[in-house]
């Protein structure tokens, strides 16, 4: 399966090629556009020349700011995000030897899969639960009870990054979000 979270082939081919791409993407998709949050990654690799988790975490954090921060930046606020991905960066070999995959392939149930991810830095409930829906919808990862700590996100429709496959869905999901936030203030 090839994912569809940028609309453009190169980066979209990383997040296929490089689970850490799409970790950043994830960690990144906050008050950003989302096809621009996961194009983060693609501008780490095309910039620092290396998406290793290790190379990343002992950079020196005001050249990795830098880099971050050039236009097109990684994020709104790439300051910030450019912190935050080195520590990801950091727990990522800490934990898991530098092998991001295993933080989705060692747990045997949903709940385990949903707690490690929410230790990931910038990781609350709601961005945990989208992204093991994520992996669930796209990547086949469906450790028992997933759907139970993926909540509403693992159900049909278009309510999250999870189900974005196209232009289409994309659409779909935004308009399900702005629905959602429509209520939200009527309420």
């Amino acid at each position: 399966m090839t994912l569809w979270m940028t609309g453009d082939e190169a980066a979209d081919r990383l997040l296929d090629e490089n689970p850490f791409a799409l970790l950043v993407g994830m960690m990144l998709d906050q008050q950003y556009p989302m096809e621009h949050a996961f194009r983060g990654g693609w501008k780490v690799l095309s910039r620092f020349g290396s998406l290793d988790p290790a190379a990343i975490a002992a950079a020196d954090p005001q050249e990795f700011t830098a880099l971050c921060s050039t236009p097109p930046a990684i994020h709104r606020f790439p300051g910030s995000m450019a912190r935050r991905l080195q520590e990801l960066a950091a727990l990522v070999v800490e934990r898991y030897d530098g092998d991001v995959t295993r933080l989705w392939t060692e747990p045997t149930t949903g709940a385990e899969l949903f707690a490690r991810v929410q230790e990931l830095p910038g990781f609350g409930r709601q961005k945990a639960q989208i992204f093991v829906a994520l992996l669930a919808k796209q990547l086949g990862v469906r450790p028992a009870g997933w759907e139970a700590v993926a909540g509403d996100y693992a159900l049909d429709g278009y309510r999250s990054v999870a189900d974005v496959v196209d232009g289409d869905s994309l659409r779909k999901v935004r308009e399900f979000k702005q629905a959602k936030k429509a209520a939200a203030k009527r309420a």
